[in-house]
């Protein structure tokens, strides 16, 4: 349980929904492109990146010189998905 509570926590903030939100709809996203569609810096979207992918909850891949990101395949984050999308 307290794994799950972390990734909550994470999941929970303002920011970092914002950002699944668009991951959700584009499946794939590079970080300029987040910082562009949200009105963020890049140093703060790649520290809120980060901190989803130590959760567990994107993967990244280098495409030239971006990096972009993911959703992980997993039954929370699916879940995550459903539940994110239903209230937005």
């Amino acid at each position: 349980m307290d794994k799950l509570a972390q990734k909550l926590r994470v999941v929970g903030d303002p920011s970092r929904l914002k950002i699944l939100c668009l991951i959700f709809v584009d499946k794939k996203i590079c970080v300029s492109d987040i910082s562009k569609k949200l009105g963020i810096g890049v140093a703060s979207i790649s520290h809120h990146l980060q901190t989803l992918t130590k959760e567990d909850i994107l993967e990244k891949t280098r495409e030239g010189k971006n990096i972009c990101y993911n959703l992980i395949d997993s039954n929370l984050v699916s879940d995550l998905r459903n539940f994110i999308c239903k209230y937005k």
